[in-house]
């Protein structure tokens, strides 16, 4: 191990290895341009884009070859994405090699942490054993890169991490650098726009190409990591415990709301799919592990628990065990694994088949004793290396993979209702117009009966027709395998205790109902999602009224002793995007903090553990913000160690392409989740002296956020200052960008309202309406303004917020703003519009600045080398895309626009995105 350099300097080292890798990237790159076309100029021009000193000439407009040029700089800007990366991954080995510091989030330090503050082994033990997180991947329209072109930035970053572990001969060094230019070759010369918008299809193949590429891997390098951590903190005797309990899920193929692509057949068989892909996977690392562990032995040197456990498999096979004994005789491990390979064999047949595992967790009892077994014949580092890795991979993924969630819009199970009261008959079918009180009044009486309303004969149309299917095809699978693949049924835009109780009366029409001593049970989690300021705010009322319906107390006990836990749990769903773009970035977050103290008393008060769900994207606008710190930030006993995110778009490849960086990112996670619940099982805290100084801070900020999208001729600026029809014609998703066909903002999905604002350079979700909200504090009452500055260093919700406030100001470039802004051609309205953004960001950059007192420069170092490196070639691609937008928007017609702007114009879209490594 290396001694401790004590002058190792993270931050200077990372900025020298990341200059030094830029420039080596970049130089190849350019030399691979020059060889493919010499003539254009192309590679002198990428080189000016980030050149320092007197080579960093202004970029005017070109006569030709700006496809070209867009093209170099996205492709550009991803190799620099690809350095900082592995730059980032370099920096921390070193540090842990070192031992030179724990960095936060992770094991090392979080273990020791937890350690230092009077927890002792037995009590984290249990708390890991009691904690669980599950990433959800999501197929939001926002990853504006072709799949083929990730594999291609993949081979790519593979090189770069070769060069930084192997000592090359001359020889080896030049066959390298001929592998890099073939990958940058070919990333060249292919097309990095989606020539058409993907098909669900190829949303389910990227979600498989993580499940069955990556995750396997990390699982085992994360449970190693995990082993390794624990005997640095409790010493090298201490047998780690099993890791928390880590989970996939995918809304890909369940996720309905607004998609009319995920068909309830395309449910099920996304769920048969995820199955068959487990199965195929464990049996392909059962096969591994049964090469590697070649032990011998015979007789009584066979451990009696292997030796019982064989003959008990042996007799549940029957015949077909023998092939499995007889392979490797004298070697009684590998025939036990031969035996598991061949219960799997039998699983995949159904869960009734002679030998089937009925349950992943048998096969995990088999391993853990396969473990023992191995330990007990003094080859315990073979068990830690070989087998637990599988055991934790069962653990992980069981039979199904990745949990599937099921979403709809509360809005289309009013219209399903009303299409059941109309195939049953009754006099009144208008059910989505009824008030609160009449569907409530409606569901109480219904529930109380198992009779559905229609029969197997009758004739369903629309929304219940597909709906009452896809709960049919549910209750089916479940018949068939269980309901360990299916997660949650999420209502989105979850307005009333009516919203959650319909899926309960759905349920009953798709044979998901079941008798219990309770009462009838849904045989699946009705889960809410509070998305909007309105929502959030009567979010505690309406789960009250949920947990004490008497259909929902025996669902949560029904599941409860199904799944084998301690107490009922309830899962709730929050939403950062849609409250963000209802109330601005301050109004979102306070009403997300408050929504989460106020849910976890009620839940507390049924005796019922609460799940967040938090539903975040990858820009300050959409909830995002560095791992450790949103966890830190989170309300006092609301995290009582179960925790679920949504990972969405471009993020997937971001933080998963690459199994280090995922490896970290999930390290992140379950760590801080343990952390941190331990850390809330003393409950909520008393209220910080200055909570209602920041309500008033929110409330000014609200107001200014509404007042400014709520201006007359606002919608009409926003289409015109922004990207925003580019991008809905963007293809980026197989999901529509609105909810339905109409312009308003409030049918627009949040995805697109950021992404366009960020494209171009407003990124005024990230930050409007702070700016009033703060000064009119400092102005009117310093001393309370005063009073903020300084519990901001221990405030760890307001350091959270305003930290990612403060990011979102630094992405901001007035000068941009400009640009776009001229394309409004109603004079008098832009310059209303864009006075009152402008006044309201400079309000916001001194404001944010006056409470944090040091310069940026000190601060964050890091953000402002990589903003300045990208500057000169963002702000070129930013006035190509306004000469872009301008031919793009002069067509005659605009429902035909010219093929070629549109493409040239997307190409704009992914070059910017890709510069400022965020879409959505």
């Amino acid at each position: 191990m290396d001694r401790p350099d004590p002058d190792f300097d993270p931050v200077r080292e990372g900025f020298a290895k990341w200059a030094a890798d830029s420039a080596y990237m970049l130089d190849a790159f350019c030399g691979v341009i020059e060889e493919s076309r010499p003539a254009t100029g192309v590679a002198e021009f990428v080189r000016r884009c980030f050149a320092d000193g007197d080579e960093a000439l202004p970029l005017g407009p070109v006569r030709s070859g700006a496809v070209e040029r867009c093209e170099a700089l996205s492709i550009a800007f991803q190799l620099l994405n690809i350095v900082e990366e592995n730059t980032a991954n370099q920096i921390r080995r070193r540090a842990e090699a070192q031992r030179h510091e724990r960095e936060r989030g992770l094991w090392r330090h979080d273990l020791g942490d937890l350690l230092g503050r009077g927890h002792d082994e037995a009590t984290i033990r249990e708390t890991i054993a009691d904690t669980a997180f599950e990433p959800v991947l999501t197929a939001h329209p926002t990853e504006a890169k072709r799949s083929t072109v990730l594999e291609h930035h993949r081979a790519v970053y593979l090189l770069l991490l070769e060069r930084e572990t192997r000592s090359f001969t001359d020889i080896e060094r030049g066959i390298h650098a001929q592998r890099l230019k073939a990958a940058l070759q070919r990333l060249w010369r292919t097309g990095e726009i989606q020539l058409e918008r993907p098909a669900l299809d190829n949303e389910i193949r990227t979600v498989f190409h993580y499940l069955e590429q990556v995750f396997p891997d990390v699982v085992e390098l994360l449970d190693l990591r995990f082993q390794q951590a624990w005997r640095d903190i409790f010493g090298s005797g201490a047998a780690a415990p099993a890791l928390p309990r880590l989970g996939f899920g995918t809304w890909v193929g369940g996720d309905r709301d607004g998609h009319p692509g995920v068909t309830p057949e395309v449910t099920v068989r996304m769920l048969e799919r995820l199955r068959a892909g487990a199965l195929r996977l464990l049996q392909t690392r059962l096969g591994q592990l049964a090469q590697k562990i070649s032990l011998a032995a015979d007789g009584e040197a066979i451990p009696s628990g292997l030796r019982e456990r064989l003959a008990s498999t042996a007799s549940l096979l029957g015949e077909s065990s023998r092939a499995a004994i007889a392979r490797n005789p004298r070697e009684p491990w590998r025939q036990m694994v031969n035996l598991m390979i061949a219960r799997l064999e039998q699983t995949r047949l159904g869960r009734d088949a002679p030998g089937a595992y009925a349950a992943p967790d048998a096969l995990v009892e088999d391993l853990v004793a396969l473990e023992a077994a191995l330990a007990e014949a003094g080859a315990a580092h073979v068990a830690a290396a070989d087998v637990r890795p599988v055991t934790a991979q069962v653990r992980v993924f069981g039979f199904h993979f990745a949990r599937l969630d099921l979403r709809q819009n509360s809005s289309y199970h009013d219209r399903a209702i009303a299409g059941l009261l109309a195939a049953a008959g009754l006099p009144r079918t208008d059910y989505p117009e009824w008030s609160e009180a009449e569907k409530l009044a409606f569901l109480n009486a219904e529930l109380k009966s198992p009779r559905p309303f229609t029969g197997v004969h009758t004739r369903l149309d629309g929304e219940a027709d597909m709906t009452v299917r896809m709960l049919h095809g549910l209750r089916g699978h479940i018949e068939r395998h269980g309901a360990d693949g299916i997660g949650p049924m999420v209502v989105s835009m979850t307005r009333g205790v009516a919203d959650l109780l319909a899926m309960y009366l759905l349920a009953r029409e798709g044979g998901l109902l079941v008798e219990t001593a309770l009462g009838p049970a849904c045989m699946l989690p009705v889960v809410p999602l509070f998305e909007t300021i309105d929502d959030l705010s009567a979010c505690d009322t309406i789960l009250d009224g949920f947990l004490s319906h008497p259909v929902t107390k025996a669902t949560l006990e029904h599941i409860r002793v199904r799944d084998g836990r301690a107490t009922p749990e309830c899962g709730v769903t929050l939403g950062y995007s849609d409250s963000n773009k209802d109330g601005g970035i301050l109004a979102s977050h306070w009403g997300l903090h408050r929504a989460e103290e106020r849910l976890a008393a009620v839940a507390c008060g049924h005796g019922v553990r609460i799940a967040f769900f938090h539903g975040r994207g990858g820009t300050i606008g959409r909830g995002a913000g560095p791992t450790h710190a949103f966890l830190d930030a989170l309300p006092a006993g609301t995290l009582q160690g179960r925790l679920r995110v949504t990972e969405q778009g471009e993020m997937i490849a971001q933080q998963y392409a690459n199994r280090v960086t995922a490896t970290f990112h999930l390290e992140r996670f379950l760590a801080g989740v343990t952390r941190t619940s331990l850390l809330h099982r003393g409950g909520p805290v008393p209220p910080h002296p200055l909570r209602d100084v920041w309500q008033e801070v929110v409330t000014r900020s609200y107001e200014a956020y509404r007042t400014l999208i709520g201006a007359d001729g606002f919608v009409d600026f926003f289409r015109a200052a922004t990207p925003i029809d580019a991008i809905e014609q963007a293809r980026i998703g197989s999901r529509p960008s609105r909810r339905t066909g109409r312009t308003a903002i409030a049918d627009l999905r949040a995805i697109p309202w950021v992404f366009s604002w960020s494209q171009a350079r407003f990124h005024l979700p990230g930050w409007y309406g702070v700016g009033s909200a703060l000064d009119g504090l400092r102005r009117e009452r310093p001393d309370d303004f005063a009073a903020i500055r300084a519990v901001l260093p221990r405030w760890r919700f307001l350091g959270y917020v305003l930290h990612n406030v403060e990011a979102s100001l630094m992405m901001a470039d007035p000068e941009i703003m400009g640009l776009y802004a001229a394309l409004v051609e109603d004079e008098a309205l832009r310059d209303r519009i864009m006075a009152t953004i402008l006044a309201e960001h400079a309000r916001t950059r001194d404001a944010v600045a006056a409470l944090f007192g040091a310069p940026v420069e000190e601060r964050r170092p890091r953000i402002l080398r990589i903003t300045r490196m990208r500057a000169r070639g963002l702000d070129w691609l930013h006035r190509e895309q306004v000469r872009l937008l301008r031919r793009y928007r002069a067509a005659p017609d605009p429902k035909t626009p010219d093929a070629a702007t549109l493409d040239a114009l997307l190409l704009t879209v992914n070059a910017i995105a890709m510069g400022q490594k965020t879409t959505g």
